[in-house]
């Protein structure tokens, strides 16, 4: 689940409404995006990616600018990781998770009891991750219907895209990872305005969940993931029937 994911937090209010956790997420992607690319954003595609979500979200300039030194080593920071924790939710479901962390002991304990108090459990790595793939995402606001998605395919098919869709007023294009910064940079020079960016992990297969009380369970598994401070992404493999997810999203 993962774009209808973001709908239902959008509509909870859930999608980090403590501006501070927000914030943390957004400075340990930039710091990460640094150390692996370097501090210079015209030659670091993640950097600039990060950045441009931190000027959305409002972060303040200077501490985009923390964040990009302790990246490169030019201020003292600690040492953030890049994990992933794999597991599975009520009813078979395969999750991942995805953190930036300097403490791996503590957002291990942390994963394992959201797991846990949901009804799942964590699993090893490689448990469930066979189960997905990396896919370059963007998304084109669309809500007005006056992006016309042939253009956009023929645009985007050229710098590399590979499929095109619609969902809930957004045209979502994929491609492989290597080509989202080639596929972004076309759009933009169309002037398409872009909401976002992103590698993601997509399943292979989903499992169309429609007993409620698992539904419940997973909602409430996937927001306890998201809740936690070191959680950058939680990707799972199950969908919910629009009447249920409306009824969840509303509760």
């Amino acid at each position: 689940m993962g774009r209808k994911w973001e709908n239902i937090k959008r509509s909870k209010g859930k999608l980090d409404s403590a501006r501070s956790t927000v914030f943390a997420r957004i400075s340990r992607e930039i710091i990460v995006a640094a150390r692996h690319g370097g501090g210079d954003p015209a030659g670091n595609f993640r950097l600039r990616q990060a950045i441009e979500r931190a000027k959305v979200s409002g972060l303040p300039n200077d501490n985009i600018a923390r964040a990009i030194r302790k990246g490169t080593g030019e201020d003292a920071s600690e040492a953030f990781d890049e994990i992933t924790y794999e597991g599975y939710g009520p009813g078979g479901t395969a999750v991942i998770v995805e953190a930036m962390t300097e403490n791996r002991n503590r957002t291990a304990a942390d994963v394992r009891a959201a797991f846990n108090k949901a009804g799942g459990n964590m699993g090893e790595i490689g448990c469930v991750g066979w189960m997905f793939r990396r896919v370059g995402v963007v998304v084109v606001p669309n809500e007005d219907g006056a992006r016309s998605e042939e253009d956009l395919l023929l645009l985007a098919a050229d710098a590399g895209a590979e499929d095109l869709r619609t969902e809930d007023g957004e045209i979502v294009i994929e491609c492989p990872p290597e080509a989202l910064e080639a596929v972004t940079e076309a759009l933009a020079a169309a002037k398409v305005t872009i909401a976002s960016a992103d590698v993601s992990l997509v399943p292979a297969n989903t499992i169309v969940v429609e007993d409620r009380d698992i539904a419940k369970k997973l909602v409430k598994l996937m927001n306890a993931l998201d809740d936690l401070a070191d959680v950058q992404n939680v990707t799972a493999n199950f969908d919910l029937p629009e009447a249920l997810m409306a009824e969840l999203a509303n509760a």
